[in-house]
């Protein structure tokens, strides 16, 4: 009897090849992503005199991180990474809920869908330049509620403050947060929600003891997806912060530009170890509870 088009096994390639392809590919990732983090790292032990770089081993560089209070920036970086992070997933969470399971329309989907994409397409800087007209005290805010009568002075705090980098930081990395969660949430069967409702669960069971657990996987791609790069933003925290505040990515920037090249080694080697300490925190402690693996198996076997 024929086998069935949908049925039909590709034949596995041999071992050996699998074996060249996997070495490969390990290889060129070693060469391409983990050697140029060892040589930054290498960079943050050498000096700078009269704009030359110094090939001698030396501390000098990370005691002048600490003298200098440059730790508080990276404290305060990393205070701000984790509090976009948790509202990015706070709002990211029932919106791809609603985009997986409840948007019934394939078109309004697609459109969606294709909306979330258009931050990657633009630079940073001219998606987060329109919101000084709109945030600044001459700005559209302030303007509308001094016209309405609801304040008689500009609020001062809606630009170059704490509160415009995190509004700023939430609109450029939502995207960011979304995308690994409505993976996550499109693999789960719909036949395993409506069986938790024929059995009487209601949708708050159904969300918490179904969709959430299954959803895991996402939802810690979102936030590793979203905490990574916010370690390193610049543009936000530059443009809508202005002087009053200033994070990691400021500094690196900084240090880049003034050629002090060491400096920038050693505020990106601990962006570096930072995150490698997270992902090796949550992967210890989530190592019984979720396979990450699960999120590429095809749920429909």
């Amino acid at each position: 009897m024929a086998m069935k088009s949908s049925e039909k096994k590709w034949p596995r390639l041999p071992r050996t090849v699998t074996g060249w392809v996997t070495f490969l590919f390990i290889a060129g990732w070693v060469s391409i992503v983990i050697l140029p983090l060892l040589i930054i790292s290498v960079f943050s032990f050498f000096s700078i005199h009269q704009y030359q770089l110094v090939y001698r081993p030396t501390f000098d560089t990370w005691t002048g991180l600490v003298e200098y209070g440059r730790w508080n920036v990276v404290l305060r970086t990393f205070q701000v990474a984790v509090t976009v992070t948790v509202i990015e997933l706070l709002l990211a969470f029932p919106f791809a809920l609603w985009l997986a399971k409840g948007c019934r329309s394939h078109s309004l989907r697609a459109i969606i869908m294709t909306l979330l994409t258009i931050p990657f397409f633009l630079d940073a800087s001219s998606r987060v330049i329109v919101w000084r007209s709109i945030l600044g005290i001459n700005g559209v805010v302030n303007t509308t509620l001094m016209q309405l009568g609801l304040i008689h002075t500009p609020i001062t705090w809606l630009l170059y403050s704490d509160f415009s980098v995190h509004f700023g930081l939430l609109g450029s990395y939502f995207p960011s947060a979304v995308f690994p969660i409505f993976l996550a949430l499109t693999l789960i069967d719909d036949e395993l929600i409506k069986a938790s409702a024929d059995l009487g669960a209601k949708p708050g069971q159904t969300l918490a003891n179904v969709i959430l657990p299954l959803s895991l996987p996402g939802i810690i791609g979102g936030a590793i997806f979203t905490i990574v790069p916010l370690m390193a933003a610049w543009v936000e925290p530059q443009l809508l912060g202005g002087s009053q505040v200033n994070l990691l990515g400021q500094s690196i920037q900084s240090a880049l530009t003034n050629l002090n090249y060491p400096v920038a080694a050693a505020l990106s080697t601990i962006v570096i170890a930072i995150l490698v300490l997270m992902l090796a925190a949550l992967s210890l402690s989530l190592r019984s509870k979720v396979n990450m693996s699960a999120i590429f198996q095809n749920q429909g076997h």
